[in-house]
């Protein structure tokens, strides 16, 4: 009896330790922990942001500048919520052109944001857990690269670490998304002109004791760490580190993608050969994990007001694509019961998981006409390539 009371206690032993050191390991995946999940929960309507309509911009030329939205985890269930919560009403009922992406990886039928994110940065299918490697672990230029290249400016924007699967994957090169400190590393070997994020431990607090924020400003960066620094920032390269790891959700951390996106743009529209920007709504994704009906609808119309101030620039600059799509869906969410009115939502879940679903695309601009219909997520980079002129 003895014996078998020292085993248990032993293996509890071991299996806490484990736990502990995958938890370390892998922090930035910590909101994937204790999900919560709720059968049910009800959103209570509240402010309802006025959205204005725009007209449409076509061109012969195509594009000059290209926007990409990325709702990590964001389905037609989260979209059509969030519309509902605003009074029925969203920035994205501008977009007359969609489509549907397949999301698949080379690996398996449901995507991780990795494998997602480097098939829409790269056109290329790859295996889960991949950062802008091919299936056999080579590297794939995204198009990121490929504007760099051309002359264009190039930024990123993310309310996740900004070294998290979705935004490095149109950056770095890793076997494993996990690699969080070698994939801030390779943030150096670009010449990227703006990127907006949480990340800094994995840039200044690293097991190899260099800090690149040091050595960003040695680049000529700008190296800010708060919101109201940064927004502030209208010329020259930017390095925005808003946080250690990850933002905190909407409730806690407030208004931040829409500031973040309208500053990307002020500086990235300054080069006169164009630019390439990513935002990425990356807590959609996170709350949709842990089956949180409010924090979906929060993070998703945040993700539409950040939609807005791109649209409000391309209907004013008319030379600009505005793309916005999702790497895949995250919690099977149903909806059960809303009012337009009221902006009252009930929601459901089938999944504290990503589902293999395919996503919306939607676009406004020059080249808009070539995002409708089912297409495989990795047209949607060869597509802004040939648009870009950046194959």
């Amino acid at each position: 009896m003895r014996q078998f009371k020292l085993s248990t206690l032993s293996l509890l032993a071991i299996t806490l330790l484990f736990a502990s050191n995958s938890l370390t390991g892998f922090s930035q995946e910590q909101y994937k922990e204790n999900k919560v999940v709720v059968a049910k929960e009800q959103y209570k309507g509240g402010t309802f942001y006025p959205v204005q309509q725009y007209d449409q911009v076509k061109s012969k030329k195509g594009p000059k500048n290209i926007i990409l939205f990325i709702g990590d985890g964001m389905g037609l269930a989260h979209i059509y919520a969030s519309m509902t919560a605003n009074g029925g009403s969203l920035f994205l009922q501008n977009f007359v052109h969609c489509g549907f992406s397949k999301t698949y990886s080379s690996s398996a039928y449901i995507t991780d944001s990795a494998a997602g994110g480097t098939a829409l940065s790269s056109g290329v299918k790859t295996y889960n857990g991949a950062i802008g490697v091919d299936a056999a672990k080579n590297n794939v230029e995204t198009i990121l690269e490929k504007a760099e290249k051309k002359g264009l400016a190039t930024g990123l924007v993310s309310t996740s670490a900004i070294n998290h699967a979705t935004p490095a994957s149109f950056i770095a090169h890793q076997a494993s998304r996990g690699s969080y400190e070698d994939i801030a590393a390779d943030f150096l070997k670009t010449d990227i002109d703006v990127f907006i994020g949480g990340g800094t431990k994995s840039f200044e607090k690293r097991k190899d004791g260099r800090n690149l924020s040091n050595e960003l400003k040695e680049k000529g960066y700008q190296v800010l760490y708060k919101m109201e620094d940064i927004q502030k920032v209208t010329s020259g390269k930017l390095a925005g580190l808003t946080a250690d790891e990850h933002n905190p959700p909407f409730s806690e951390r407030g208004e931040m993608l829409v500031p973040a996106t309208e500053t990307a743009i002020n500086l990235l529209s300054q080069n006169n050969k164009g630019f390439f920007l990513m935002v990425e709504g990356s807590e959609i994704d996170f709350l949709a994990h842990n089956n949180q009906t409010t924090g979906v609808i929060q993070e998703t119309l945040e993700f539409d007001r950040s939609i807005g101030k791109a649209l409000a620039f391309a209907a004013k600059n008319r030379n600009t694509l505005i793309i916005v799509t999702a790497d895949h869906e995250t919690g099977g969410m149903t909806l059960n019961g809303g009012n337009n009115k009221t902006g009252d939502v009930t929601a459901k879940f089938s999944s504290t998981d990503h589902t293999g679903i395919c996503v919306p695309v939607f676009a406004f601009g020059p080249g808009a006409e070539e995002f409708t219909g089912f297409m495989e997520n990795t047209e949607i980079a060869k597509k802004m390539m040939k648009l870009l002129k950046v194959q």
